[in-house]
């Protein structure tokens, strides 16, 4: 088997496919949703399938690899090293186990600037979403939070969590946040008018959604926010016909937050990003 880019005429069904493994599939299909199949943005997405879809690899305009391709052999992973012959690389997410065949074909898993993490995966179908006591709280989005927190806050996620890419964290934040803006993806939780908590979803694709970016500071930890502000925007969006949320979880914490409003285990997630651009060789 071969792999081969795919156009248009192929779209349907390798939506169809993807949607099939949702869990592991939320970046590539929601890049799909916004940005269409190519295209100029950083995030924009090119594809190629294996024979009659036994697996779809996407490359990002960024230079991200994101794979969907259960059960490949060695040699149908190694076929795929061609596809990004002469390509700058910054780094790869998907299934865990793909990921780390991936990388292992590539030649890719010896860098020494860069490790996988692998983290549980969790989904929620949301007519089982367990709400919280949220009188005392209220949910806002993030562009009606004072901005010089709310960048704070994501500068400080960003050298907190392990494995995320290398940058500025200040300047990362501060682009972050205006792209969370721009496309109303983010909420602040406020006690008492104060910011306490913030969350978002990284992926939306149809009728489901990806949380990411969930973040309370330090002092305020503890007090069952991040649940809070999660349950109230997975609340918000189950309103307007979502009925699927994933996520993976950083740290044990964070999987007992989750756990705690009815999110189940499924697997486990993989990403690794590069400290510099790796260019591959076929």
């Amino acid at each position: 088997m071969t792999w081969r880019p795919v156009q248009e005429r192929d779209l349907a069904s390798a939506l169809a496919f993807l949607r099939s493994h949702i869990q592991t599939s939320m970046f590539l299909l929601g890049n799909l949703e916004q940005y269409g199949l190519g295209g100029v943005a950083p995030r924009a997405t090119s594809l190629w399938m294996l024979g009659e879809l036994r697996g779809i690899l996407g490359i990002t305009n960024g230079g991200m690899v994101l794979l969907q391709a259960p059960g490949l052999n060695d040699a149908e992973w190694r076929a795929a090293k061609s596809i990004l012959n002469g390509r700058d690389v910054t780094g790869c997410s998907g299934d865990a186990t793909q990921v780390e065949a991936f990388l292992s074909a590539t030649g890719l898993s010896g860098r020494a600037d860069a490790s996988i993490a692998r983290e549980p995966l969790f989904e929620l179908a949301l007519d089982a979403l367990r709400m919280p006591d949220c009188d005392d709280v209220s949910l806002i989005p993030i562009g009606d939070a004072p901005r010089e927190t709310v960048e704070a806050w994501r500068a400080q996620y960003l050298a907190e969590v392990p494995g995320l890419p290398a940058g500025d964290p200040v300047h990362v934040a501060r682009d972050d946040i205006t792209r969370y803006i721009e496309g109303d993806t983010h909420r602040v939780l406020t006690s008492n008018g104060e910011p306490v908590a913030m969350t978002g979803f990284n992926a939306q694709a149809a009728s489901a959604v990806q949380i990411g970016g969930v973040y309370t500071p330090a002092h305020l930890r503890g007090r069952g926010y991040a649940r809070k502000a999660v349950a109230l925007h997975l609340s918000e969006a189950r309103k307007r016909g979502v009925s699927l949320a994933i996520l993976f979880a950083a740290n044990a914490a964070a999987a007992a937050a989750y756990r705690a409003v009815g999110f189940e285990n499924c697997g486990a997630f993989g990403m690794i990003f590069f400290d510099t651009e790796q260019e591959v060789r076929a």
